[in-house]
C-alpha cells in the first residue's frame, strides 16, 4: 500500500474549555466580540460555500479568474514537488485549480478546526487525486502546528492562503500570523496568498449583507454553534445581522445586534446585552496596492497578480 492509499488525520483540536474561556473573554469587553473561526462548523462551512456563489460576493469569482488567467506563471513561481499546506481549507475550486496545475506535488495538508469538515475535504481530495498523499491536520491554524512530513521529501513547502482571510486579522495580528506562516513554510518555502483591495463602501457592504440573507444566516449560525458546543442559550431570533464599513480602519465589520435587553448564561457567568448592543464577529480589512507585503517581515515579495479592475490581488512571497 502506498502512502497515498490511506489518510491519517492529525488531531490538534483545542478542548472545549479553551473555547469557553475564549468566548467569555470576548463577550466581557466594552465592544463584545467573538472569534470568526467559530463560523466554520459543518453548517457554517456549507453556508460560506453558498455565499461564495452569490452575485454580491465578488471576491471568490474574481480570485478564481485571476488564478485561471495566471496559473502558468503561478506554478512556475512555486516550482515542482511542493508540499501544499492550506490553512482553513475548503478544497474547492481554487485548491483543485492549483493541484491540477502543479508539477508532481508531493502532498496536500489541509488544516481546519472543524474535524467533520476536514475529514470530508481530505476524503474528497483523496478520491479525486488518488496518487497524492493527503495529510489532514485538525487544529486552530493560528496556533503552533506540527506539519507532518510526507513520504517523499518535497523541494519546498508552500502555504496556500486564498480568499481574503488575512483581512480578518488586525494589522499587528496579521504581521504575527504571517510570521507564523513563515514557520509553517520553513526555510526556502513560499506563501501564495489572496487579499481584497479597497473599493466603494457600497460594493463592500453589499458583499457582506446579501439580498438572499445567507450572510445573515451564516453570522447567526455562530450563536447556534455556541449553543450546541457550550450549552449557551442564545436566542437566534433575538439578534440581527449587520454589516458596517469602518473608514478609519479600512475594514468591513460584521455584527450581531441585540434586539432587546437580555441575559445569556455562559457557564457560571451571566452576560448582559442592552438593546442595540452588538457582538462584533468579524473584521475584514481591505488592502492597497502593496497588499500584504508590508506586513510580511520574513518574506520577500516575488510577484503580485490582479484582475483588470484591481478588485482583488494574489501575491507570491518566499521566506527570506
Amino acid at each position: 500500500m502506498s502512502s497515498a492509499d490511506s489518510i491519517e488525520l492529525v488531531d490538534m483540536h483545542p478542548p472545549h474549555a479553551d473555547l469557553a474561556e475564549e468566548t467569555l473573554r470576548g463577550l466581557s469587553g466594552e465592544q463584545k466580540t467573538l472569534p470568526c473561526k467559530l463560523f466554520y462548523d459543518k453548517r457554517g462551512s456549507e453556508l460560506f460555500e453558498a455565499i461564495c456563489e452569490l452575485p454580491e460576493y465578488y471576491l471568490t469569482r474574481t480570485e478564481i479568474s485571476i488564478l485561471r488567467r495566471f496559473m502558468d506563471e503561478i506554478t512556475r513561481a512555486l516550482g515542482p514537488r511542493v508540499q501544499l499546506i492550506e490553512p482553513g481549507s475548503g478544497a474547492g475550486t481554487k485548491t483543485r485549480l492549483l493541484l491540477d496545475a502543479l508539477e508532481d506535488p508531493v502532498s496536500y495538508v489541509p488544516l481546519d478546526i472543524s474535524k467533520e469538515h476536514l475529514r470530508a475535504v481530505a476524503e474528497s481530495i483523496h478520491r479525486d487525486y488518488p496518487d497524492l498523499q493527503v495529510q489532514p491536520v485538525c487544529a486552530d491554524f493560528v496556533q503552533p502546528i506540527h506539519v507532518p512530513d510526507p513520504a517523499r521529501p518535497p523541494d519546498r513547502r508552500v502555504v496556500f492562503f486564498p480568499g481574503s482571510t488575512i483581512g480578518n486579522f488586525h494589522p499587528e495580528e496579521a504581521r504575527a500570523f504571517l510570521d507564523h506562516l513563515a514557520d509553517l513554510a520553513g526555510p526556502g518555502g513560499g506563501l501564495l496568498i489572496g487579499f481584497d483591495r479597497r473599493k466603494s463602501p457600497e460594493i463592500l457592504v453589499a458583499a457582506y449583507d446579501d439580498s438572499a440573507g445567507l450572510t445573515a444566516e451564516f453570522n447567526l449560525n455562530l450563536l447556534r454553534r455556541l449553543n450546541l458546543d457550550l450549552g449557551t442559550v442564545f436566542p437566534l431570533e433575538g439578534f440581527a445581522h449587520e454589516a458596517r464599513w469602518n473608514e478609519q480602519h479600512g475594514r468591513i465589520e460584521m455584527h450581531l445586534v441585540s434586539k432587546a435587553d437580555q441575559t445569556v448564561r455562559l457557564g457560571e457567568t451571566d452576560v448582559q446585552f442592552h438593546a442595540g448592543e452588538s457582538i462584533r464577529t468579524e473584521c475584514c480589512h481591505k488592502y492597497g496596492p502593496e497588499g500584504v507585503a508590508d506586513l510580511a517581515d520574513r518574506f520577500e515579495l516575488i510577484h503580485t497578480w490582479t484582475d483588470d479592475e484591481d478588485r482583488f490581488g494574489i501575491q507570491y512571497l518566499t521566506v527570506r
